[in-house]
């Protein structure tokens, strides 16, 4: 199993990112053996929250594969996937995950994703970091979002 060289890279990404002044997380996404993708964590460089390692290794993999489905890849994670990342990963397919340091782990430094799991776990109206309201359309002359996409043609994802 090549599963320690894939975390070791992830892990090196991390450490090179960190001596950089970035923040201590990098990715690599696999296939079949193969590294598709590797990323560093760029919050802070590109005033995005959504830059993490692993969100950034999925979109340099579906660019590389050609679609947003990584059916069969594995994402090697230095450090233990938050919640987005995470359901990110279940959305695009992704069939195996590793990490080299959990959330314990990473507590001390104040880089534990474990509260925001434990928050995002509650339904949402007992969540309260923020106001989540359903809200139903009720215009029915506009149409529905869901049918035009049901019309789409064959193969679209």
């Amino acid at each position: 199993m090549n599963d320690r060289k894939f975390l070791d890279e992830a892990v090196a990404l991390a450490r090179g990112n960190a001596a950089a002044g970035g923040r201590p997380f990098g990715a690599v996404l696999v296939k079949d053996g193969t590294i598709v993708a590797r990323a560093v964590n760029r919050m802070v460089e590109d005033s995005d929250p959504t830059a993490h390692a692993e969100l950034l290794a999925l979109r340099k993999a579906g660019q590389a594969l050609g679609g947003p489905r990584l059916d069969g890849c594995a994402v090697y994670a230095s450090g233990q996937p938050c919640p987005m990342c995470l359901a990110a990963m279940r959305m695009a397919g992704i069939t195996s995950i590793a990490y080299a340091y959990s959330n314990e782990e990473a507590a001390p430094f104040g880089l534990s994703t474990a509260k925001v799991a434990a928050e995002l776990s509650r339904p949402a109206q007992d969540q309260d970091w923020a106001t989540i309201r359903h809200l139903p359309q009720t215009d029915s002359a506009r149409p529905e979002p869901y049918l035009i996409w049901a019309e789409r043609p064959a193969g679209q994802l």
